[in-house]
């Protein structure tokens, strides 16, 4: 059988291509990290050519997408994609970007990462960094179930057949379910974080049914009994997509810049690509065609046919590339240049298997990389091992990604910081612009953000750790590790100022945290995209009317202003309130979620919303708890907005007045709505409310009094909860932050804490759980308090 060969390389998207489908030979589609989902239509064949169109345009990285066959309602079928918005689009290929999606699937708390449809067109499938996978009806669009029991992101999907499907996780495991829900089987045997997972053809000679891949380069094959049949060994670094051919053969693809093919238990063709990563691979069922899509923006087509392949001068142009490509140095390990051999090595010995990598030493002293070709038995250069800075390899897993580095930013004293990831393969300048543009920070930071990465990861070598000090000295900041950076200081981008401890020490925390970081179009696009949904399903009683739209537009423009505009008494803002809580209490379930998002930024903007009074008189409080927003625990993200709405009341004046009124109620509903849950966010946001009463209590026009005691008795309880159990190391820091807070009241506090709580239980628990600096050093201070 003939190799594949490049057919034709498909440019548009502006960033990563993360995922990519390839239903009939006719039509690729694919979906990025620069927000959008396109179509590629096949136009001619000799030589192939394709039209591309932009299917959806969404305010955030688009990172899976799967395509719905046609039927007697959408005969083109429907593109389903879903990313760091959290929501689920469903949408049909002709349809421009800006008209409505059919649906939009709203449950999952983060990043959606992985879809999937059942073979008889009945559900689709999603998994999530919020730890879940769901069970979406085609159709009905209803979520029919949540796979539960995942410690940690799914981040891969299978819809086995329609009475199976089948998960790949974070925490190493592979699950069977039901759609239903129910726990079939667990797979055990990876070492690694499990990345993908395809079917398996009849016929295949390990008589395997499912193929898994993991961040440590192994491809396992799995009979659905549990018993591991088979290994594919070749990846050299983490395999990040699976899919199979028409014939029996695999296909994947991963960090090492290549798409390989298996036969049996073999890799008999390897493709290199001129990227870093290859993030997804997809095959057409009818011609056994193969789409790959990487770090290098490109979308690519290969076919074993010579009537689909791309002319020689373009196949060629494409190797060339290839040769041309620099390869990170920590890509490829701890090279030892004078130990490598020179170009002679390539004549005299020949390779051992299909895709084997070695470095060579030119004379002019580069490296290159050179991979063994079974097939043309020869070497080919496939790039220059670039002279840059490298790490020991040991990545840095942040939500659900691998990073060489993840810093703290410091924006504001007293504020948790922000969260800077990067892989030294990055432009610093890009790295940057995605941290301010992730963040909603001004572009003014633009500069400074990229000399600190700079900075900051320039002496950097092979063989030494790119971790974060595991011990911050005297005078780190303890809100996270010496690499620290505050926009407006530049000299804290050089070195970390030393002083004496008790200067940066965090307990007691003293100002009232909120969490306010929106995309206010997209809150109200999602808003008037569901209320037309509502107006056609003919809901027209709780819809909204066109004056109403206009008045939300209204309030959306307001809110954009800066806080301090935005916190002015405004007509916008008391019209707009009754609106808002029209929706959180009168729209289905299932569409509230903008209409939450929307009063929590009201909570923080204004003094108005703690101060709205219903017509039933009723606060913010009692509206929120007879909504059942806090009983419905299927939809933890609608609780874990109403809980960001009470944690930001702080915000203001007014706001901390009610909320210290109506502590008994909002402890009440918090409390019952959120224990045992998964979701990340949510408790995030639970531990900052709490964080936010901790302050309260312990300040001075409230320390003394007896209900603060009460009341800190109470939230040590939920507390030390969060602190034992939680996995997320954010949740964990603030829930330290509250604890150690409330320690500093009365002795009863101290004691409560030690003896009928067992708080030192839970501080060991948290520092094996996270070696981050920030929480040891909170850990240690609240030691210091006990003793």
């Amino acid at each position: 059988m003939s190799e594949y060969k490049l057919s034709v390389s498909l440019e548009g998207h502006e960033d990563d291509v993360r995922g990519v489908v390839f239903p009939s030979p006719g039509l690729v589609v694919s979906a990025s990290r620069d927000a959008t989902v396109r179509t590629w239509k096949l136009l001619s064949s000799s030589p192939p050519k394709y039209d591309c169109s932009i299917s959806s345009h969404g305010s955030a990285f688009i990172n899976a997408v799967a395509y719905i066959p046609p039927s007697s309602t959408y005969q083109d079928g429907l593109i389903v994609s879903g990313g760091k918005d959290t929501i689920i689009e469903v949408r049909q290929p002709g349809k421009p970007p800006e008209d409505n999606a059919e649906r939009m699937l709203m449950g999952h708390a983060h990043n959606v990462c992985a879809l999937d449809v059942s073979a008889d067109g009945g559900w689709i499938a999603s998994g999530s960094w919020d730890g879940s996978a769901r069970i979406w009806s085609i159709g009905k669009w209803e979520c029919e179930a949540v796979l539960e029991g995942h410690g940690g992101s799914v981040w891969g999907v299978l819809a086995y057949d329609k009475d199976t499907v089948i998960t790949a996780c974070a925490d190493k495991l592979i699950r069977i379910f039901s759609p239903t829900g129910k726990l079939l089987k667990t797979l055990r045997g990876n070492k690694d974080v499990v990345r993908a997972l395809c079917r398996i053809p009849k016929g295949h000679s390990s008589r395997a049914d499912i193929a898994s891949a993991s961040n440590e380069g192994v491809i396992r094959l799995w009979q659905l009994n549990g018993c591991q049949v088979g290994e594919l060994l070749g990846h050299e670094s983490f395999i990040y997509s699976l899919a199979s051919l028409p014939n029996g053969e695999l296909v994947s693809s991963g960090e090492d810049r290549t798409v390989r093919i298996w036969r049996g238990m073999e890799c008999i063709q390897t493709i290199t690509h001129p990227a870093i990563s290859v993030w997804g691979v997809a095959v057409c069922a009818e011609n056994g065609d193969i789409v790959s899509g990487a770090s290098d923006r490109i979308v690519r087509i290969f076919s074993r046919s010579s009537d689909r392949q791309a002319e020689t001068q373009v196949i060629q142009a494409f190797e060339d590339s290839v040769k041309s490509s620099s390869i990170p140095q920590e890509q490829v390990g701890d090279v030892n240049k004078e130990k490598l051999p020179g170009p002679e090595f390539l004549e005299q010995k020949s390779g051992t298997k299909e895709g084997q990598v070695v470095m060579i030493k030119q004379a002019g002293g580069s490296v290159t990389a050179h991979q063994w070709s079974q097939r043309a038995q020869q070497w080919m250069n496939v790039g220059t091992v670039v002279d840059a800075v490298g790490s020991s390899g040991k990545k840095i897993h942040y939500l659900g990604m691998d990073y060489d580095y993840v810093f703290d930013v410091d924006i504001e004293d007293g504020k948790p910081p922000l969260k800077l990831p990067y892989n030294l393969a990055q432009n610093s300048y890009e790295a940057a612009t995605k941290f301010i543009e992730d963040n909603e920070l001004p572009i003014s930071y633009l500069d400074q953000v990229a000399n600190f990465i700079t900075t900051n990861t320039k002496g950097a070598t092979l063989g030494q750790s790119s971790q974060p000090q595991q011990a911050a000295p005297a005078g780190a900041d303890p809100w996270g590790s010496e690499s620290r950076y505050r926009p407006g200081d530049a000299s804290s981008a050089l070195a970390p100022t030393v002083s004496s401890a008790s200067k940066h020490q965090v307990l007691p925390q003293t100002q009232y945290l909120s969490i306010t970081t929106a995309n206010l179009q997209t809150v109200r696009k999602k808003i008037e995209e569901l209320n037309e949904q509502l107006i056609q399903e003919g809901s027209k009683d709780v819809a909204l009317n066109p004056p109403q739209v206009e008045l939300l537009r209204a309030l959306i423009k307001h809110l954009e202003q800066s806080p301090a505009a935005a916190s002015k008494v405004s007509p916008a803002v008391a019209n707009g309130l009754d609106l808002v809580f029209n929706i959180v209490t009168r729209w289905p379930a299932a569409q509230r979620l903008p209409g939450l998002d929307l009063l929590r930024l009201l909570a923080a903007a204004s003094p108005s919303t703690a101060e709205y009074i219903s017509h039933t008189g009723d606060s913010i409080v009692e509206i929120l708890e007879s909504s059942g927003v806090f009983e419905d625990k299927d939809r933890s993200n609608n609780i874990m907005l109403a809980v960001r709405a009470f944690a930001n009341l702080f915000v203001t004046e007014k706001g901390r007045a009610l909320a210290d009124t109506k502590f008994d109620s909002i402890h009440s509903l918090v409390q019952s709505s959120s224990v045992g849950t998964t979701n990340r966010n949510l408790t995030i946001a639970v531990a900052t409310l709490y964080i936010n009463y901790a302050v309260l209590c312990t300040s001075a026009s409230h320390s003394a009094l007896p209900s603060s005691i009460d009341r800190g008795l109470a939230l040590m309880e939920n507390l030390t909860s969060i602190i034992s159990t939680a996995t997320d190391s954010e949740a964990i820091y603030r829930g330290l932050v509250a604890a150690g807070t409330l320690l500093t009241l009365r002795e009863e506090v101290q004691m409560a804490a030690k003896e009928v709580y067992d708080i030192e239980v839970a501080l060991q628990k948290a520092k094996q759980r996270s070696q981050e600096p920030r929480i040891s050093g909170v850990v240690a201070e609240i030691k210091d308090l006990l003793a």
